[in-house]
């Protein structure tokens, strides 16, 4: 079920509906998806999932595949 929790932070963050959240919604098809909502969705996923995401991966967290990747493999 994660995947759907991610898609309601996402469509939370980036004031779109969770509909228009898909397997390929990223930093390319994403108008609000700036720098500072980047940040924004980072918090928002930590809180949600009660995670720490490496900073390392903060970087990588540029569309819903690998946004979806890293969570569920932090939060086995």
């Amino acid at each position: 079920m994660e995947n759907t929790r991610i898609k309601q932070v996402m469509s939370a963050v980036f004031e779109v509906p969770v509909k228009f959240i898909v397997e390929d919604s990223s930093t390319d098809n994403i108008e609000n998806w700036d720098s500072l909502r980047h940040l924004n969705l980072i918090l928002a996923l930590e809180e949600e999932f009660d995670v720490s995401i490496p900073d390392e991966e903060v970087g990588n967290l540029v569309n819903y595949k690998l946004i979806e990747l890293i969570i569920n493999d932090l939060v086995k």
